[in-house]
Order: structure tokens, then C-alpha cells, then sequence
């Protein structure tokens, strides 16, 4: 498979990636948000996420942030009505 290329395809999958953490884990992301530990109640599935995004894109586009970006986008501010320490 080819690596992607542009930043319009690498935020697309960043994106995609950031969803399905946020689909499959979200009692672990309200948990990690009440307890102000979100990224350590996540760190295995971020991780593999951010690897397979790696393995993904042209190493140039993954220095760009996008994966990091969309995680912020997706986990965190799509939950910002949750009661949490960290607002």
C-alpha cells in the first residue's frame, strides 16, 4: 500500500483513527476525563493508533501533528459537557 501523500488524506486518517478510539472506548474516556488521567487511561490505544497513522502517512506529514491534533479534536473536545478537573 502506498504511503499518503497529502494532508487532506493525512488529517482525513489521523481523523478516522481519532473516531474509532472515541467509538470503541468511551467509558474509558469519560473515566479518563473524571479522573484528569485521560491519556494514561488511553496511552495503550493512542499508541497503537498513532503507529498505525505512522505507518500510514509520509514521514514528513506525520511530523506535522495531525494524528495529536485530531486526538485533542475527537477525545477531548467532542466531550467538553463532561464533568471534568481538567475544566
Amino acid at each position: 500500500m502506498a504511503l499518503i501523500e497529502t494532508e487532506e488524506a493525512a488529517r482525513r486518517l489521523a481523523r478516522a483513527i481519532a473516531s474509532d478510539i472515541s467509538l470503541y472506548n468511551e467509558e474509558k474516556i469519560v473515566t479518563g476525563l473524571s479522573n484528569d488521567d485521560l491519556f494514561g487511561t488511553l496511552s495503550e490505544e493512542i499508541e497503537e493508533g498513532r503507529a498505525l497513522f505512522k505507518s500510514r502517512v509520509a514521514p514528513s506529514l506525520f511530523d506535522k501533528n495531525f494524528y495529536d491534533r485530531a486526538i485533542i479534536d475527537i477525545l477531548i473536545r467532542s466531550k467538553g459537557h463532561l464533568k471534568s478537573k481538567m475544566w
